[in-house]
């Protein structure tokens, strides 16, 4: 299973791996498997309905401008939304423009303040274009939530040298580029913070995940790094190190896009059953980032260069 952090329009080039690959099953048995779930009468339960995150009408980023990459679907887009919801000038990022002017559109129409700019960060120019033209619309910077990621799963020699750069560039160079764009605007504004998303698979991974797992680890590095280069600037910057997410990238990554709500419900309730011994069922985007928010506002001065997971228990269990 991979995890979601990641951002449809980012691996919408990718291979499609395939069912028995993310979950050890065949497709036929896992859709057979589903379908009788829901034809048994399976209740989804209350661990299918995760309490929504409460926010309690803050403010924490009230006059202050934030860049989000990847915030056109999934955790993205969940944060560029509850950024706004707290006062925040947001400007976010992604390929796929219809979807982030959808995003931009229900903003706006909650009554916060955000805007979609195209931008693929793979692609240097298109980084720090994307970066400065946030800063001058919104006159300045204060918070970069660093998203965009890929995943490409294969055996290690199936690998073709594009398929490694690409995941690579996206979820690790591409970090990087933000970062190197984002922190001279940051210093200029007298501090700020940085959220960097990384995956659960940089703690414990599985077969098939070379590419992803080394990228998500590396993001761990760099931003350990990172945070001690610019902590005397006033610049916090910590790993968020998510779990298994719904999201639209591992439905598709489970190759059930055509099947049913109810059935897929049923699969992936099952799925985190035996795969997040914890909580045991999957993220929702919107918790993962009511974390990302947590990390980036004010309210632990003393955090920086950490790691912190939030996975229901994914990894807790040896």
């Amino acid at each position: 299973m991979t995890e979601t952090n990641d951002t449809p329009e980012e691996s919408a080039a990718t291979p499609k791996p395939n069912r028995r690959k993310l979950f050890g099953m065949t497709a036929a048995g896992l859709a057979a498997g589903a379908a009788a779930g829901v034809a048994g009468g399976i209740a989804l339960g209350a661990d299918s309905n995760p309490p929504r995150a409460q926010h309690g009408g803050r403010r924490r980023f009230a006059g202050q401008v934030v860049v989000i990459t990847g915030g056109t679907s999934g955790i993205g887009a969940a944060a560029a939304r509850q950024f706004a919801a707290e006062g925040a000038a947001v400007a976010f990022c992604g390929r796929r423009v219809d979807r982030g002017q959808q995003v931009e559109r229900e903003i706006r129409a909650a009554g916060g303040e955000a805007t979609y700019l195209r931008a693929d960060v793979l692609i240097e120019s298109e980084v720090r274009d994307f970066v400065e033209a946030a800063a001058r619309q919104y006159g300045g910077l204060h918070v970069a939530f660093n998203n965009a990621g890929i995943t490409i799963q294969k055996k290690l020699h199936e690998y073709t040298t594009d398929d490694f750069d690409r995941v690579l560039g996206t979820n690790l160079r591409g970090v990087f580029l933000s970062m190197k764009y984002q922190v001279p605007h940051l210093i200029r504004s007298g501090g700020g913070t940085i959220v960097v998303t990384s995956s659960s698979n940089a703690l414990a991974t599985d077969a098939g995940r070379a590419a992803y797992t080394a990228a998500k680890r590396g993001l761990v590095g760099l931003v350990q790094s990172a945070a001690l280069d610019y902590a005397a600037d006033g610049i916090r910057i910590n790993t968020l190190v998510p779990g298994t997410t719904d999201t639209e990238l591992v439905r598709r990554a489970a190759g059930m896009e055509a099947v049913p709500d109810d059935v897929y419900q049923v699969f992936m309730k099952q799925w985190a059953g035996s795969n997040v011994p914890g909580l045991g069922r999957l993220a929702t985007a919107e918790e993962i980032a009511a974390f990302a928010l947590t990390l980036a506002s004010p309210e632990h001065p003393y955090l920086t260069g950490a790691q912190l997971v939030i996975d229901g228990g994914k990894t807790a269990h040896a």
